[in-house]
Formats: structure tokens, sequence, C-alpha cells
């Protein structure tokens, strides 16, 4: 059976391969503090399901309890080594069966393994908050191998974390006039994609949410990332096919098996 991955908006993407399905970053909601969604209809019941979710990193736009409780008794979910601690609120997902995982540890779900590799982010709750996390990406290994980032910055053992992968999914901005330290623009994306070299990649984390009250502030940060990311990379890595979905879309990438 092909890989397929769909995007349902910001960081949040169902990739399915050897008959599992993968959900990362869940996040349902229409309004987030002070953020708003801004693109894309919420996604259907049908996008809750799945046999693992995988959360990145602690941040509520990225490990959102109210979507996470969503998902099937029974489900899978794994988040980074001292999510529970930092997030009270994760004690209550009684009905999901709950993994902490950090760098390196490998989890097997049927016929599919999942490999958490560093990522270069900010891993606490709050940007104050005492308690740190690892911020986490993911590398999928069934039919495919597939590279989901996160949220991260370039970190110069990236390609050696990761290692070889078919897909990669990127995120190529956020939901702010700005991107700090700890985040791939499309250019840094692209940049990326070059130290990876996989055969297919999914820009993913812009175009969704967006501040209320900012509609008129550098708006192009909101709208263009994919465009640039599609530009940029056919520029720094000519030979990587770029799929970029909209919101709901799905795409079954091209993969070396």
């Amino acid at each position: 059976m092909p890989v397929e991955v769909t995007w349902w908006g910001h960081a949040t993407c169902t990739v399915e391969d050897s008959g599992v399905r993968v959900l990362t970053d869940p996040l349902f909601a229409r309004r987030l503090a002070h953020l708003r969604r801004r693109r894309g209809a919420l996604p259907p019941p049908g996008a809750w399901h799945a046999d693992v979710a995988l959360v990145s990193h602690l941040h509520a736009d990225h490990l959102h309890v109210p979507s996470l409780e969503r998902l099937a008794p029974g489900t899978r979910l794994l988040v980074p080594r001292g999510a529970r601690r930092a997030v009270p609120a994760l004690r209550r997902l009684v009905r999901l069966h709950v993994t902490e995982v950090a760098p390196g540890d490998v989890v097997r779900v049927h016929d599919l393994s999942v490999r958490a590799v560093p990522a270069r982010h900010d891993g606490r709750r709050l940007p104050v908050g005492p308690h740190r996390s690892p911020a986490l990406g993911y590398v999928l290994e069934g039919e495919a191998r597939t590279y989901f980032a996160g949220d991260t910055g370039l970190f110069d053992t990236m390609a050696k974390e990761v290692g070889p992968v078919d897909v990669a999914l990127l995120p190529v901005g956020g939901w702010g006039p700005s991107l700090g330290e700890g985040h791939l623009d499309a250019g840094r994306a692209a940049e990326a994609l070059a130290r990876l070299a996989p055969r297919s990649a999914v820009p993913v984390h812009y175009g969704t949410y967006w501040p209320i009250g900012m509609d008129a502030v550098r708006p192009h940060e909101f709208h263009t990332p994919g465009d640039e990311f599609v530009r940029r990379a056919a520029q720094r890595a000519p030979g990587v096919t770029v799929h970029r979905l909209g919101h709901g879309e799905s795409a079954r990438p091209e993969v070396s098996r």
C-alpha cells in the first residue's frame, strides 16, 4: 500500500504507512489563546482516528490537551520525556496509552517503527516554565522512512541524527509576523531539505493560525511561506519533489523501496 500524507493544517498531519495511521501534533481548535484559525476547515472526525499520535514538544499549539481528548480510547500517544510533569492535564488522558520518549528511543507500532530524534527548539511548556522537556522530531519507518520535524531550527547534526529518509514534513513558517530562534522559515527549510536529501517533501506549520487583530501586520508571513518554500527548494534541492498541499489534501510521495 502506498504511503499517504494528509495535511490538516499547522503541524497536524496524518501519515498512513504499513497499515498504521500516525497523527502528528493534533490540533483541532478554531481558536487557541490569541490565535484564530484563518484558513482551512477544522479536520473532520475521521482525522481524529489514529493508531499512534506524536507530540513534538510542549507548546500549546503542538500539545493541545482538548484535541488529544478526542482521540479514541486505546490510541498510543508519544510525548517528550517529562511532559506529564510539565503538563499535569496529560494525567487525565487515562483512555490513551501515553509513553514518554527522548531522542534515540524507538517504539514499535504494529509493522511501523517510530524513532524520536532531536530538534532545535525550546521544549518548555511556558517561556519561563521551570520544567524542561526535549523538543523532538520523529522518523517513521515502514514502507517508507518519513521524517516529521515538529518545530525546529537548523542544527549541524540534523542529517546525521535523522538519517536517510524518503519523505520530509518540514515547518516553513509560523503563526506570527516574525520567526525567532529555533524555527525554520522557507529559506532555512530549503537548506534543511538540501542536507536531508529526501525524495519528497511536504511543507507544514504555516497558513493556518494567525493572531487575532494582526490581519494587516505583514500578512505575507501568513500567506506565502508554502509558495516560497517551493521556490527555494527548487534552487537548493532540485531533485526533491515538493507536495504543497492545501488543508485537508493528501499526497502519495514516491519512495525508494
